[in-house]
């Protein structure tokens, strides 16, 4: 597709209008947006044209594909760089794991080629949800009714890190209403007000002292959530554990459109979570978390957390922050630029 067919499916208006709606996400530049909206009309036509060979332009609005749709690294290149004197197949390649990397698509390599989706991308296909957005209040973790809505936003979390589809939501899900019976204080939800959908989850793991052991060795072995073993690398630690000093941030996340306006809302209600914590456990002091996603790395920085150790197998690693000190932050002050 050159740019004179481009035009004619989306117009360059049209692109831009959507790309400026984009580039209110953390991470989304002007060069980044036109390539997710010309690689979305790229695929949205291709698919249309399936089922109706006689479609003619121009596409009335973006929508969502029905199913994965292939895209070749060379087409991709045509699509970013048809009016630029630049652009190869490898640097289209960094473009399409940048807008994965950003939560714009999910791909994987189907063994003959890349395939690709479109993820809801709710300022585009819901204006009037971007103008007027829902309220969300944060909530107890209810297994009943949750275990199942947060295990495919985690899902999504895990498979980006494994590039492939592994972490299953089902085990995710079974998983969680284990953990909820273990210890629900430390499992909590960001929900929509009017739907009642979980968006964010939290889950703060008190860790038996044999356990600790965990977090000096390779990451990779104290994965759970995302593995298909059915043992928990982690002991839970006991209500009035003495020898419980370590908190495990197992997830923390929030669905992208939410991200920006609640994180620190959510921050600030697990520092009263901690705090309650503390009662069950007197003598807690140390925080770790497992850094699966780069979308909260600088955020995980700016509160004070410092790299440990790395994994050779992936690219996860352990980052540690004293208790006490998360408690006395001030989260407004800390993420003012993060």
């Amino acid at each position: 597709m050159d740019i004179t067919e481009l035009n004619a499916w989306y117009s360059q208006s049209q692109r831009r209008a959507a790309a400026s709606l984009l580039m209110k996400r953390v991470g989304v530049t002007r060069t980044r947006a036109e390539c997710f909206i010309r690689l979305w009309v790229y695929l949205l036509v291709k698919q249309l044209q399936e089922s109706q060979p006689k479609l003619k332009p121009p596409l009335s609005k973006l929508q969502l594909l029905e199913t994965e749709i292939q895209c070749t690294h060379r087409e991709a290149a045509e699509l970013f760089y048809c009016d630029s004197d630049r652009g190869s197949d490898r640097a289209a390649g960094m473009m399409l794991d940048m807008l994965e990397a950003l939560e714009l698509i999910t791909k994987h390599f189907d063994g003959n080629a890349t395939v690709i989706e479109i993820q809801p991308v709710p300022e585009i296909l819901d204006p009037a949800e971007s103008e007027n957005p829902v309220q969300l209040k944060v909530d107890d973790f209810n297994p009943r009714c949750d275990a199942i809505p947060v295990a495919n936003l985690l899902a999504t979390n895990y498979n980006w890190m494994n590039r492939n589809n592994n972490a299953v939501p089902r085990n995710i899900a079974r998983i969680l209403r284990v953990l909820a019976g273990q210890y629900s204080k430390g499992m909590g939800v960001l929900r929509r007000c009017d739907n009642f959908q979980p968006v964010g989850f939290y889950l703060l793991y008190p860790t038996a002292a044999e356990s600790e052991v965990n977090f000096f060795n390779a990451p990779s072995k104290s994965l759970h959530l995302s593995s298909v073993s059915d043992v928990d690398p982690f002991k839970i630690a006991v209500p009035g554990d003495e020898n419980c000093l370590s908190v495990f941030v197992r997830s923390w996340i929030i669905d992208q459109p939410y991200f920006e306006a609640y994180r620190i809302p959510l921050l600030e209600h697990i520092q009263q979570v901690l705090c309650e914590m503390k009662k069950d456990f007197p003598n807690l002091c140390d925080l770790y978390t497992l850094m699966i996603h780069p979308r909260y790395e600088k955020m995980s920085l700016a509160l004070g957390f410092q790299k440990t150790n790395s994994d050779s197998q992936l690219s996860v690693y352990w980052m540690y922050l004293a208790l006490d000190r998360f408690l006395a932050l001030d989260i407004k002050v800390a993420l003012v630029n993060a």
